[in-house]
């Protein structure tokens, strides 16, 4: 009965659990542009990824927070393509295992004056620490 209950919550989680990599977010941060971006090493997304979301890219924690980076929508990211924001993305699109619209996303973010402080989760865990085990 246990191994069941346990195959039935396997069954659950794989179609929708959505993980990727560190260094998939580290090629993917270079090939956008933010390595030293404003001073962020590709290794800065790949620990903010790792403690937003644990790298799944399907992760909607809540109403308002999207994808491996945890974008939130009441600032960033678009509910319905009228909505005006920033970044210029549904929400919805930041829940594929594809991270390039989420990297982009990031840039813009990390544009304003709080770069990546705009994120708790960095500032807690990746701000100031050696980043060397997100490195690859």
């Amino acid at each position: 009965m246990k191994t069941l209950a346990l195959l039935v919550l396997l069954g659950i989680c794989i179609p929708k659990c959505e993980a990727i990599g560190k260094c998939d977010v580290v090629r993917a941060a270079k090939s956008v542009g933010l390595h030293e971006y404003k001073g962020y090493s590709a290794a800065n997304y790949a620990c903010l990824a790792y403690y937003a979301s644990n790298y799944d890219t399907s992760l909607n924690r809540s109403p308002t927070e999207y994808g491996i980076f945890q974008i939130n929508s009441g600032w960033w990211c678009k509910k319905h393509w009228n909505d005006k924001k920033p970044c210029n993305v549904l929400c919805s699109d930041l829940l594929d295992r594809n991270i390039y619209d989420d990297l982009r996303c990031v840039k813009r973010i990390v544009q304003d004056p709080n770069g990546l402080h705009a994120w708790t989760p960095w500032v807690r865990y990746c701000k100031g620490t050696n980043l060397k085990r997100f490195d690859c």
